[in-house]
């Protein structure tokens, strides 16, 4: 008899082992109260009258599925994120709601589609980190209720409408073409100025004009071509003038 309450014994405490893994806390409950919660190891858990329920605390990634929204502006797109979190607190995120990944993405769904919305499509396309922030900040006010520690959300793609797309690119080349025009006249007034500077200089100094003239014929001295137009100063025609004056 004795020998046989022995091993009914021995067969409840093997049955009555659980393991928590390292990465993980147990919510033990004890005829459906909440009793501790517990640490990793092997735990003794009493049938019937006790149960116990594994939280993974490592961190998540949770993928958001693509949203419509519509922005500040009137202009409809569609935009997804990640969203990186990991249960701080293992007895509420058990306790305080009944799944808690699904309640994390929902809610990450509608705060996405909130705060785009506040947007402009400007703003959303140039300040992507500042949208994340925004929308981490408002999902982590809700979650801190849950147990759940929101790390950060990363928006992945925003996709925009066809015919959205194209009047960005014609806006991006019409941007890029204002550039470059103001590029080149800038370009052309600082040579204006230079060859002012050069003309300035070559008028202000007797012979310079002459000597920047060699220099010029010792160029063209190296060229192959036949024809050369050149251009003579009006300074060496007066020059000649003085020569043909008769002397008094």
């Amino acid at each position: 008899m004795y020998y046989y309450l022995l091993i009914l014994i021995a067969v409840i405490i093997v049955a009555s082992i659980r393991q928590v893994n390292q990465y993980e806390r147990g919510v033990k409950l004890r005829l459906g109260r909440f009793v501790r919660l517990i640490d990793p190891g092997w735990r003794i858990v009493l049938p019937v009258i006790e149960s116990m329920h594994k939280i993974d605390i490592r961190i998540k990634a949770v993928e958001v599925p693509y949203q419509e929204t519509i922005t500040k502006d009137n202009i409809s797109c569609k935009i997804n994120a990640v969203i990186y979190y990991r249960i701080a607190e293992a007895a509420r995120a058990w306790l305080e709601v009944e799944n808690v990944i699904n309640a994390v993405s929902q809610l990450a769904q509608t705060t996405m589609r909130n705060v785009c919305g506040e947007l402009s499509l400007d703003e959303l396309l140039s300040n992507r980190e500042e949208a994340a922030q925004r929308i981490k900040n408002t999902i982590a006010t809700h979650t801190v209720a849950w147990g759940v520690e929101v790390g950060s959300v990363e928006l992945k793609d925003i996709s925009l409408p066809e015919d959205m797309v194209r009047t960005i690119a014609k806006q991006a080349e019409a941007e890029r073409e204002k550039r470059a025009v103001i590029i080149k006249s800038e370009g052309e007034l600082k040579a204006a100025d230079n060859l002012a500077q050069a003309a300035t200089i070559l008028s202000s100094s007797n012979g310079a004009l002459h000597l920047r003239t060699l220099h010029t014929l010792n160029d063209l001295s190296s060229d192959q071509s036949n024809t050369v137009v050149f251009a003579i100063p009006l300074e060496v025609l007066r020059a000649f003038e003085r020569f043909q004056q008769p002397k008094p």
